[in-house]
């Protein structure tokens, strides 16, 4: 018997408590290092801090059916300022970093390299804690560093469109000729001017990108799901998701093992587009596959594996520049997951998207999200790519279950946002670069109390 899912939404905030306590064995498991952290805790639950978090909406609507699965998904883009699955995470990351200010009156200034999403939902984060009062632009800022290619997909607001925000957190854009990845400059830039910039300054600057700060947020989808929707007994439910470093997944399963009592253990489905399939190749121990042009139809083609398209525009297309992580840290960790609990993975293309989109977008209508009618205009892919895959996975074979639930982690198009004008994004050819801006971010606290 399959659970009877309807549409049911329920807020971050009602699993609070599991929040903190997640956070804080995180923090005890945490191998802390030299760089600056918060604590892995969160601030107690008040008035203003239930409105910061009101936009971490976890969504649970019927899909239909697909084969003999059931279909499910679990909304994440619930956030109007943001349409991606990086909002509670943020917001987390945001609250502790609101915690350690309130507790020893340091600045702090969050740094993270993003493919976009990232960059988005912490901005929007911060700007939340301004306008709930919870600080204020003189106590934190953010400073986020994307590639080139994602600058038709950052989201304007407050922080670029007032000047003053704007010089306090810097959206800045890597030089598209420079072979350094943004997780590099990053990271050297940290290394490079952290001690000095508290010293000068009394700024700690934050680089978030470790996995622990999201699994603890990532918890909460399985929190959600005991609660709203356990798995009926004798039923098989797999978890799918678009991924680059599956650290929702992760943070998922490590949520399954907090949950009272012998909860059902749930299979996992990784998707993945042809540019940055590791994690797939890595779970199945496979080389990608050669592909043949068809001179008639101007496709590729190949027939020797299903877990890649059989077709494409070109096999090294780049589908979704969100997914821009090679050969993850978390690919073991990941396989270790799936090859005890059963699972799978599967690569998708462009075409193949496209070939679907009519069907996806009547399947998700039935969950509530709609899609634009001309896929041209979509700039996030994450869900439809997560719909391909789970769909031909069903009819390859690949994925034989009672239930199925999609992970919609993103989807927005070019209607719900406007993009960043160019002349507020900062071009950075290096980590120089990089810690000269964090550096200007950084004046005097005194000088930016009122900004906002």
């Amino acid at each position: 018997m399959t659970v009877s899912w309807g549409q049911r939404t329920v807020n971050a905030v009602e699993f609070y408590d599991e929040l903190r306590r997640a956070t804080a064995v995180i923090g005890t498991s945490h191998a802390a290092g030299a760089d600056f952290e918060p604590e892995f805790d969160l601030p107690e639950l008040t008035p203003e801090l239930t409105d910061f978090f009101s936009v971490a909406n976890l969504r649970f609507a019927d899909l239909g059916t697909a084969g003999r699965s059931r279909l499910a998904l679990l909304d994440l883009t619930g956030n109007p300022g943001t349409r991606t699955v990086k909002t509670l995470a943020s917001l987390v990351i945001v609250a502790r970093a609101v915690r350690h200010i309130n507790r020893t009156g340091e600045r702090v200034m969050i740094l993270t390299p993003s493919s976009a999403n990232k960059a988005t939902a912490l901005r929007d984060a911060v700007l939340r804690a301004y306008r709930a009062g919870l600080v204020d632009p003189g106590q934190l800022q953010v400073v986020t560093i994307v590639p080139d290619v994602a600058r038709p997909k950052l989201w304007s607001s407050a922080l670029d469109q007032d000047g003053e925000l704007a010089a306090l957190n810097p959206m800045c854009v890597l030089d598209r000729a420079q072979p350094a990845h943004v997780k590099e400059i990053a990271k050297d830039a940290l290394r490079a001017c952290a001690k000095e910039l508290f010293l000068t300054t009394g700024v700690r600057l934050w680089h978030t990108m470790d996995i622990a700060n999201y699994q603890c947020a990532d918890t909460v989808r399985a929190f959600a799901e005991h609660t709203i929707a356990p798995p009926a007994h004798g039923t098989t439910r797999t978890h799918a998701h678009s991924v680059s470093s599956a650290f929702g997944l992760l943070g998922h399963h490590f949520g399954t093992t907090l949950l009272p009592g012998t909860a059902a253990r749930p299979q996992y489905f990784l998707v993945q587009h042809l540019a940055t399939a590791d994690m797939v190749l890595s779970l199945h121990e496979m080389d990608p596959p050669v592909y043949r042009a068809d001179p008639e139809s101007g496709l590729y083609h190949q027939d020797a594996t299903p877990r890649y398209p059989r077709t494409t525009f070109d096999p090294a297309e780049d589908l979704e520049s969100t997914f821009y992580t090679r050969s993850p840290a978390t690919s073991p960790a990941m396989n270790r997951i799936i090859r005890t609990q059963g699972g799978g993975g599967i690569v998708v293309s462009l075409h193949e998207c496209l070939t679907r989109y009519a069907q996806i977008r009547v399947l998700l209508a039935n969950a509530g999200v709609t899609l634009p009618a001309d896929p041209r205009a979509l700039r996030e892919w994450s869900l439809v790519m997560a719909m391909t895959g789970v769909l031909n996975g069903i009819d390859r074979g690949l994925l034989d279950t009672d239930e199925v639930i999609v992970h919609g982690s993103g989807s927005y198009d070019a209607t719900e946002f406007a993009p960043i004008p160019h002349r507020s994004l900062c071009a950075v050819a290096d980590a120089t670069d990089l810690q000269r801006i964090i550096a200007e971010a950084a004046m005097p606290a005194s000088a930016v109390a009122d900004a906002a």
